[in-house]
């Protein structure tokens, strides 16, 4: 291998590994939560917030760190997070109190925001367009795709072999490690500089009302449709609105409204929220089902959830970027969806007298394989228009439509799954059946939600994506397909 490989690929993992323990961190406390409120006193309402006050911190900073990746140098803003995050896990593992805990859990969001919003483009700019960066977005995407369903496992493991605090110990080790490689062994490089001028208060805007749309969907799964929820939602779509209007007249804005204009950053972040919400609902649902119908524990229901990310590690890394080289970036994710669709629809067929190995297993199978080929797809396809300059924002703008897609896709499943048994409940039919039926339901959401994305996808997606190197105003003039 050249030297110059050799250095890009141990840049790679380093960055990888600190990005997968990022999204680890938004699923290993789940199987943790029991023992923290047993030990901490968490009223029920207020251990909602242990994953919460993650969320909304995470989602609501990602464009902006985004930016400030391009302006003061991606390496720069990636190391801070590393630091933030590192140091709030300390803080968490330590935790005596519910209130530190949870403050913890928010400055750990921030971290993670910071860490992983630059770190696609750090990948796209390391590497010159073709097969090698196909490959090592697929690289990036196992750990995106495969890392909630291996922080289930790990933290099941962490759980019962030791304590919950064990669950945010596990970073530190994680964190220095990544911190010193990378000063290491990742090039360093410089923005376009702090003088090129930020906009406060577009950052103010799209901060605020990402965080509240966040706080708004994850109450809704939590509560309900009540005007707690449907209150910040308002507020956040007003917010929204006025960050739009604020990006159309700003000098230097913080996400550039032509980048909207560009079907492949365009199409692939609506096909992204429309995907993530159907896979981690699909999750969240079946982690119930596992335990609630079929009655794993939480070391049992993270082993179960293996072949996922086993699968997702086979098709990225080896098979993904095979298929787009040789047929189209679009043709290779519209399949991978239809994999993903056929895999709900076997699910809404899970009975509750189930199997795992009979009804569960299969489609975990067909899951791994549809996210793991699909998923480095559109990530190629997403950053394929970015010019080096937007790409950190480029970068946070996928990001963040991926939690807001996971948000989403969690409320309207525990939502509609939770509406179903409570009102066959009601009707008289025993608390297994009815859970199993509302569970049902939500499998056949997901597939809807999965199916427009392939619908977005084929529609609205160029067969082949944009040279890196040609910039968006170019593919506004009319040269997307």
């Amino acid at each position: 291998m050249p030297e110059v490989a050799r250095s890009r690929a141990v840049a790679l993992g380093v960055l990888c590994a600190a990005s997968m323990m990022v999204v680890l961190d938004s699923s290993i406390v789940a199987v943790a939560l029991p023992s923290i409120q047993a030990e901490l006193r968490f009223s029920a309402a207020g251990l909602a917030w242990v994953v919460n006050a993650y969320l909304v911190a995470f989602g609501g900073l990602l464009l902006l760190s985004g930016r400030l990746g391009d302006l003061l140098g991606r390496r720069r803003v990636f190391l801070a997070g590393l630091v933030l995050f590192t140091a709030s896990s300390l803080m968490a593992g330590l935790a005596t109190n519910a209130g530190v805990l949870v403050a913890a859990r928010f400055a750990q969001g921030v971290g993670g925001a910071l860490a992983s919003a630059v770190v696609l483009g750090m990948i796209v700019t390391m590497y010159p367009p073709g097969a090698s960066r196909a490959r090592a977005i697929g690289v990036y995407s196992f750990t995106q795709a495969a890392g909630a369903s291996i922080g289930l496992i790990a933290g099941g493991a962490l759980t019962q072999a030791l304590d919950w605090h064990w669950t945010f110990y596990i970073n530190l080790p994680i964190g220095v490690a990544a911190l010193v490689l990378t000063l290491l062994v990742v090039e360093a490089d410089r923005g376009t500089g702090s003088r090129s001028g930020i906009d406060a208060l577009g950052a103010v805007l799209v901060t605020g009302g990402v965080m509240l749309l966040v706080f708004g969907i994850a109450g809704a799964g939590d509560h309900g449709w009540t005007a707690g929820t449907v209150l910040p939602l308002a507020a956040a779509v007003a917010l929204l609105a006025g960050f739009v209007l604020r990006q159309a007249r700003a000098r230097t804005p913080l996400l550039p409204l032509r980048l909207l204009r560009v079907r492949a950053v365009a199409g692939a972040n609506l096909t992204m929220v429309l995907m993530v919400a159907g896979f981690l609902g699909f999750q969240f649902v079946t982690a119930l089902y596992l335990q609630k119908v079929l009655g794993l524990d939480a070391l049992g229901t993270g082993l179960a959830f293996l072949p996922t990310p086993v699968m997702i590690a086979l098709c990225s890394l080896w098979l993904s970027d095979r298929l787009s080289a040789r047929f189209s970036p679009r043709a290779v994710l519209v399949a991978g969806l239809v994999v993903v669709i056929v895999a709900f629809g076997l699910l809404t067929q899970a009975p509750a007298e189930g199997s795992y190995f009979v009804h569960v297993l299969p489609s975990l199978v067909l899951m791994g394989c549809g996210a793991g080929t699909a998923i480095p797809a559109l990530m190629g396809l997403a950053m394929s228009a970015a010019s080096p300059t937007d790409s950190g924002v480029t970068s946070g703008l996928i990001s963040t439509t991926q939690q807001v897609g996971g948000a989403i896709g969690t409320a309207v499943l525990a939502t509609v799954a939770a509406s179903r048994t409570a009102g066959l409940t009601t009707a008289g039919v025993s608390s297994r059946e009815a859970l199993t039926s509302g569970y049902q339901l939500a499998y056949g959401f997901s597939a809807g939600l999965v199916a427009l994305a392939a619908v977005v996808a084929a529609v609205v997606l160029a067969r082949r994506p944009r040279a890196a190197e040609e910039t968006p105003e170019l593919c506004v003039a009319g040269q997307a397909r």
